[in-house]
């Protein structure tokens, strides 16, 4: 009997899943435990292993396609065997007779259910640049063409076309078809998200400069101390994370929430620490921040960042955050405008840290300043309790003794 391969349920938050690309075909064979498909949902990318040995019978969601989890996204089993779910029966039927139909010169696709495999951004350069994905040949996994095979073919084509244009004319100016990239996965969602971040609620963003030359000098005597006992390094985010914690306390709006006309002041602080990953942005959680010290917090940070990067955290560690840093001192950004996580009330933006002269007292220093952008939603708080809240945070870095303490 054959073996049905559902959309899992990644968290019990999940309302969709998506089929971002399929490595089988129908008809292929499979061993159990291979891969067969990747899904994407709420910014979490996995692959979909076979629960069984046999060949793909069918292929129930196409590459694009979001579906509620339990889902039916494909069949396994004898090779010619019979599905017996009608539901599927008839989705299979419906795609049969849509790949009977006859097809034009300018639409080259193939059905999914085909020996031959492409992605989807590939097939849509192929179709903008007017090209036979017949004749293409493929480099991804099982032959699948790719966006980098449709790339080189068309960076040689259009190579071919100058030189023998420049041997006979003089080269003129040509048009070119923009590139269309559609927005999918987790790209999407993030989409999606900012948007509705913009429209739902009323942001504005505050600056502010704090010197952190003594936090500096204060990071790098701890971090000598730590190295000694455990291969741990405390970094200035370190601080600043534990600073903020600190500075919710007593500021208790901003660790807030605007719900359906009504601020929700939340009972723990629950920090959010942005992680940039190659196809976007994750925000990892540390639930109950306030009862950890500068060590707990910077441990759990890391790790929580290394599991995002390796495509391991759960659902459940990026969602309920209540307050969130953003940090892009690493691309030498001073301050910037970060767009709220509703809903929650703020956001702490982290610069590049930089040196500049200052006056202390009569005397000229070399002095280490941190930018910061704070951004918050005015319809919880006005600008002078927002300014106010930046101002403990900078005392807390100024200070930064009390950071420890």
């Amino acid at each position: 009997m054959a073996v049905e391969v559902v959309m899992p349920k990644l968290g019990m938050a999940m309302k969709e899943g998506t089929v971002s690309l399929w490595s089988k075909a129908v008809g292929d064979p499979v061993e159990k435990g291979e891969p067969i498909a990747s899904i994407n949902s709420e910014k979490i990318e996995m692959d979909i292993e076979s629960p069984a040995e046999g060949t793909i019978l069918n292929i129930a969601v196409q590459e694009g396609q979001g579906v509620p989890p339990g889902t039916v996204i494909c069949h396994i089993g004898n090779p010619n065997e019979k599905i017996i779910d009608d539901h599927v029966a008839e989705q299979t039927q419906s795609k049969i007779v849509e790949q009977e139909k006859p097809k034009t010169k300018e639409s080259p696709n193939l059905p999914l259910g085909d020996r031959l495999m492409i992605t989807p951004v590939a097939r849509k350069m192929a179709q903008a640049a007017n090209l036979d994905i017949e004749k293409i040949q493929g480099t991804g996994p099982g032959g699948r063409i790719t966006k980098e095979d449709v790339q080189k073919i068309i960076g040689k084509r259009d190579s071919m076309s100058v030189n023998t244009e420049e041997r006979i004319v003089s080269p003129q100016p040509t048009l070119e078809s923009p590139q269309q990239i559609p927005v999918t996965g987790m790209r999407k969602i993030i989409a999606r998200r900012m948007k509705e971040s913009l429209q739902s609620s009323a942001q504005l963003t505050l600056t502010m400069k704090v010197d952190v030359t003594d936090l500096v000098f204060l990071q790098k005597q701890a971090t000598e101390t730590l190295q000694k006992q455990e291969s741990t390094k405390l970094t200035i985010t370190d601080f600043v994370a534990k600073a903020v914690v600190l500075s919710l306390k007593e500021h208790l709006k901003m660790n807030s929430a605007y719900i359906e006309d009504n601020i929700i002041l939340n009972e723990h602080i629950h920090l959010g620490l942005a992680v940039a990953l190659e196809k976007g942005l994750v925000v990892p959680v540390i639930r109950n921040a306030e009862n950890c010290t500068l060590r707990q917090l910077s441990k759990k940070g890391k790790e929580l960042a290394r599991c995002a990067r390796d495509g391991q955290l759960p659902i459940e560690d990026m969602q309920g955050s209540t307050f969130t840093i953003s940090n892009l001192g690493a691309y030498d950004v001073e301050h910037f405008t970060p767009i709220l996580n509703t809903p929650e009330t703020g956001i702490l933006g982290i610069g590049s840290a930089y040196d500049t002269p200052r006056y202390i007292g009569e005397e000229l220093e070399k002095r280490t300043i941190l930018p910061l952008s704070l951004t918050f939603d005015h319809r919880v708080l006005d600008g002078a309790p927002a300014a106010a809240f930046l101002q403990t945070l900078k005392r807390y870095l100024e200070e930064p003794i009390t950071v420890i303490l």
